[in-house]
């Protein structure tokens, strides 16, 4: 999995053999949207809001294929919407993807080996990173702001961690997970 964040909820996500882009036409400005989306396999407009729903306390990750059952395409990556502003990603192989921009739902079991990237401005980071471990502490949490809003957040969280990674997303440049 790979992810570029360009600025605000816009991203870039290498993941299961695909690549979505998420909100390109909220992209910050010096940003071409149509770059951005150029090679993608998936557009996701408005955070998600036009994905087919799920709950995300019960969804369950789908399961690998046995080696003898594999056909000689990857299986698709599926996307959700699992309140507003979160979307969950799912592709088989890969840790599931959850991306918040508003509240955090309610999670499952499947968190605690998440990824979780939270995007937002000094209050609304900090709060989100805070909400996403007091649910169910991830295996990585990313913080997608500004230096002033990861400079903020990461005191308040680095104490509540407890095992989970943390990540700061700069502008423009990938992370490799």
């Amino acid at each position: 999995m790979k992810l570029t964040w360009f600025g605000g909820t816009t991203i870039r996500i290498h993941i299961g053999g695909a690549i979505l882009v998420v909100d390109a036409a909220a992209a910050p400005a010096g940003i071409d949207a149509a770059e951005l989306v150029s090679g993608a396999d998936r557009v996701i407009a408005d955070f998600g809001a036009h994905l087919p729903s799920v709950d995300a306390a019960r969804w369950k990750q789908r399961k690998p294929t046995r080696l003898l059952d594999e056909a000689e395409q990857l299986p698709a990556v599926e996307a959700f919407s699992v309140g507003a502003g979160a979307v969950l990603i799912d592709a088989v192989g890969e840790p599931p993807l959850l991306l918040v921009a508003a509240d955090v739902p309610a999670l499952g079991r499947w968190a605690d080996g998440a990824v979780v990237a939270v995007f937002g401005d000094i209050e609304q980071l900090s709060a989100l990173g805070q909400a996403v471990l007091d649910a169910t502490p991830p295996r990585l949490l990313a913080l997608a702001g500004d230096d002033a809003a990861v400079d903020a957040a990461i005191p308040l969280l680095r104490d509540r961690l407890d095992g989970t990674g943390l990540v700061a997303l700069e502008a423009r440049l990938a992370l490799e997970i």
